[in-house]
């Protein structure tokens, strides 16, 4: 791998390169070229604006963290520590958040309450340090890796034991690398002596459960880290991959990255003393529903499967799945009308009714699939823009961009059970037609007369709507149509719960006491 080097405006030296366990969490969260420069902390952006924080904790586990080492280090009653987090002042606690630290605290307490094994809680974390004499080939000098979760030793300090934290258990599986990196730091960090044996586990909060990650010696924690460990973390350490999304919401370094486009004005507000944040369309129709239900989706918090994972739904993101596959062949050939009938293999499971329903919308897709006349096909691709004017990142993902001609045309797919059509101003039923109508305006695809689309597959066929970004009406509709979804989130600290009919339909509902209120 070529020599790391930082972008344009990055100052500062190398000297330290300090990295934590989270650079090997799930990759769709974070970005390679990030992680490398976060871990050079001498190094900083000259001239870069102070961080407007947040009136909420912005960190959903934080809560549950600073609960637990009341309990731990002060003695504290699980109610009144849920009480003192509950009523903090200087960084209060969403009430959804809070509702769902209550669970995870209970749940914990309840699984390791009893402490057979005798540990004693550690104040702070283990850091691994490793200090060179000269330095090396990336001009540093010390070496620190640490962890993030509950840390415990045993009164003699010869077991230690990490519990990491997870919202749930089936969806936060451990790389071997990880493991590796996590287990050189039990095994070698500092404070307290070398320990005879290490322990991992990880504990779901959502279902109180505790899985074994790792045990082990001394011995042991460093083949792995030999094995698995080492090389993944001079990977990211090296890393010049840039991955624009959602963190760059929070990245100190997004001032300077080479890979955001930037799109100022995009969003239709002029006001850079708020916060920093991502939003998408989805999270906008979220907000419309609810403001306390697009906070809590933004935060990853667990959702009900039974809402989130319902027939018709799973139907439609089986329906989009199979598009995707056909898109993304290369070969450009158009979808048959002739649908088979295991089109939706696992992970859908889906009732017969809606298979068959699905495959009927499969089949009116081939009447009207792009790929008959496209000469380039990017499916579900990722979009991230910074609208410097209201210092917001931007996220799109549409279903389809394709070519034509040399021009871009943005494609949604939707799909209906029912054949009614009803009188209705698609620019703003769905805010992403009107993103992508004000992106592809401004050029920000590229050169060319380009189109939005819009595709509803029914039984009885597919209905094609077209916008032309070009169209002085058309445009003007949807900038005035993206300002009414951003302008309310844009200026909200509080994110209140509105109960009502939507409670009923909301995935996360669990964790909202005004919900529980009303009965819904």
């Amino acid at each position: 791998m070529a020599a790391w080097r930082p972008p344009d405006g990055l100052a500062g030296d190398s000297t330290l390169i300090r990295v934590s366990l989270g650079v090997l969490g799930p990759q769709q969260y974070r970005c390679p070229a990030r992680d490398a420069m976060a871990a050079r902390p001498n190094r900083y952006v000259p001239g870069h604006p102070s961080r407007k924080r947040e009136l909420l904790e912005s960190f959903p586990a934080g809560p549950f963290m600073s609960a637990m080492d009341l309990i731990e280090d002060r003695h504290f009653t699980v109610e009144q520590a849920l009480r003192a987090i509950g009523e903090r002042t200087d960084r209060p606690v969403h009430d959804g958040i809070m509702q769902w630290t209550r669970h995870a605290v209970r749940g914990y307490v309840d699984r390791f309450g009893d402490n057979r094994e005798q540990l004693l809680p550690l104040r702070g974390r283990w850091t691994h340090r490793t200090r060179l004499s000269v330095p090396d080939d990336r001009g540093a000098r010390t070496y620190e890796i640490n962890v993030w979760g509950r840390c415990y030793t045993s009164s003699d300090g010869e077991t230690r034991e990490l519990r990491l934290i997870a919202n749930r258990r089936n969806t936060r599986v451990r790389a071997e690398a990880e493991i590796a990196v996590a287990a050189i730091v039990v095994a070698r960090g500092k404070p307290g002596p070398t320990p005879k044996r290490i322990r991992i586990r990880q504990f779901g909060m959502l279902e109180g459960s505790v899985d074994p990650i790792f045990d082990g010696t001394v011995a042991d924690a460093e083949d792995m880290y030999r094995r698995h460990g080492r090389k993944a973390l001079g990977a990211i350490v090296d890393s010049q991959e840039y991955r624009p999304g959602a963190t760059c919401a929070d990245c100190q370094f997004a001032v300077v990255c080479p890979a955001l486009s930037r799109a100022p004005g995009l969003l239709g507000i002029a006001d850079r003393t708020r916060p920093r944040r991502s939003w998408s369309p989805t999270n906008a129709r979220s907000y419309r529903a609810c403001p306390a239900r697009a906070h809590l989706r933004q935060h990853r918090l667990p959702v009900e499967a039974a809402v989130e994972r319902s027939p018709a739904a799973e139907r439609g993101r089986a329906v989009h799945a199979s598009l995707e596959r056909c898109h993304a062949r290369g070969d450009n050939d158009p979808c048959a009308s002739e649908v088979p009938a295991n089109w939706a293999p696992p992970p859908f499971d889906l009732p017969e009714s809606e298979r068959e329903l699905g495959r009927l919308l499969l089949r009116h897709h081939a009447d009207v699939c792009p790929l008959r006349h496209a000469t380039e096909v990017r499916t579900e691709p990722d979009l991230v823009y910074d609208d410097t004017d209201s210092d917001v990142v931007v996220l799109a993902k549409p279903d389809l961009l394709y070519q034509e001609r040399g021009t871009w045309v943005w494609r949604e797919v939707k799909t209906s059970a029912s054949n009614r059509r009803r009188a209705t101003d698609v620019l703003a039923e769905y805010p992403q037609l009107a993103l992508g109508v004000l992106l592809l305006a401004r050029g920000a695809l590229g050169g060319g007369r380009g189109r939005v689309e819009l595709e509803v597959l029914r039984p009885g066929g597919a209905d094609l709507t077209m916008l032309d970004p070009f169209t002085v009406g058309v445009r003007e509709r949807a900038k005035r149509v993206l300002l009414e979804h951003v302008r309310a989130w844009h200026a909200d600290d509080h994110f209140t719960a509105v109960p009502g009919a939507e409670c009923g339909r909301c995935e996360v509902s669990r964790w909202c006491s005004a919900r529980v209120a009303i009965g819904a």
